[in-house]
């Protein structure tokens, strides 16, 4: 008599699960194209997708609407990961940031920010960046990696299914950790799932990307998927700005200026131009002045954002009265110019702060262990 075979350690059974691919990293059409080789109808996805994406499942044999043996092939053929929530830091202001861990290791930070009777999800589409902005922290430890559009939606996901404000996120803005442009197949993937009916089902009106201004990738997106769009601008000439953001040596403000009037922005809605408004570098009346005149035919609005100051950094938050005075010149030129309060800077939580590790006072921003269930 043979002897049993022995049942796989759990350590192997994780690496078999790994190397199986994750079927969150495909679009509906992908994955209609991989069940009909099983000989199965095409409705079968959409069935997938409503399971992974609205009704929680986390694995082949929750989805009760498909057939057993079939569950049974596709847990053979895929496996379903999400990246884990490991802490959650509370900021003084209702804040949040969440951070995640990645299948291998590394981690991702995602912000929840409180607004009236909503909340906005601000999440990350690559591990670091290597754009290299200098007043960014995130861009100071470079880039590791894309993230998988399953690691870019199951931010999302994770959010929505463990953490009380999940069911009130109705604005997702990629302005996390990373250049969404700079990982655009993935980010647009993430993008097409989020947006499905099938999928989270967001309006294209409640996404925005944004990006420090890779032309050719801002043209694409505009023909490929059109999200609202948020370009950091920071100065108003190309010396400065290239100073500031190395990507304009590559990109200057022509380029960048003639791919944004070509974007698509359909009925009222207008591109934002994000300006961070640092003491003494670029908050002068007279830079405002200049960026008047640079954006006078650009359909647009401004947000202003006062440098949030992080350890190391050489910049300095303007005065308030400097950062009046610097709106006040943009409202006097007919702009929408809009002074954005900084959320979470206790926390290093507030724009260009993430890092993907905590930081701050904990005893007045205590970071919890989340165990999902």
């Amino acid at each position: 008599m043979s002897a049993p075979a022995a049942c796989p350690s759990p350590a192997a059974a994780d690496r078999a699960a790994v190397r199986r691919p994750n079927i969150r990293d495909l679009s509906l059409g992908e994955i209609e194209e991989r069940i009909a080789e099983l000989g199965k109808e095409k409705y079968r996805a959409r069935q997938i997708m409503k399971w992974l994406y609205q009704g929680g499942a986390t694995s082949f044999s929750q989805m009760t609407t498909l057939a057993r043996e079939f569950r049974t092939r596709m847990e053979e053929l895929f496996a379903i990961r999400e990246p884990e929530i490991e802490l959650v830091q509370r900021s003084e202001d209702g804040t949040k940031k969440v951070l995640f861990r990645l299948s291998d290791g590394l981690a991702v930070e995602s912000v929840l920010i409180p607004g009236k009777n909503h909340w906005t999800a601000c999440i990350s589409t690559q591990a670091g960046c290597a754009m290299g902005c200098r007043f960014c922290l995130t861009g100071r430890q470079g880039l590791k990696r894309n993230l998988l559009p399953s690691e870019i939606t199951g931010q999302m996901t994770m959010l929505r299914r463990h953490t009380p404000e999940g069911p009130a996120i109705l604005n997702i803005v990629m302005m996390g950790m990373g250049e969404p442009l700079a990982n655009y197949e993935n980010t647009v993937k993430a993008i097409g799932i989020l947006t499905s009916d099938h999928g989270l089902g967001f309006s294209t009106r409640k996404i925005t990307v944004s990006t420090c201004g890779l032309a050719p990738e801002i043209t694409r997106l505009g023909k490929d998927i059109c999200v609202n769009l948020a370009i950091s601008l920071n100065a108003p000439d190309d010396r400065r700005r290239s100073e500031l953001m190395p990507i304009n040596r590559k990109y200057p403000l022509a380029a960048l200026l003639e791919a944004c009037r070509d974007y698509p922005m359909p009925g009222r809605r207008m591109l934002t131009f994000e300006y961070i408004l640092m003491a003494g570098v670029n908050d002068s009346p007279s830079d405002a002045a200049k960026v008047a005149r640079l954006l006078k035919d650009v359909r647009c609005k401004l947000n202003l954002i006062a440098f949030n100051e992080f350890s190391g950094s050489p910049y300095k938050t303007p005065s308030p009265e400097a950062v009046s005075a610097f709106q006040q010149v943009l409202l006097d030129n007919n702009y929408t110019a809009i002074l954005r309060q900084s959320r979470g800077r206790d926390i290093l939580a507030a724009c260009g702060q993430l890092s993907g590790k905590f930081s701050g006072d904990p005893a007045a921003s205590p970071a919890e262990p989340v165990r999902p269930q």
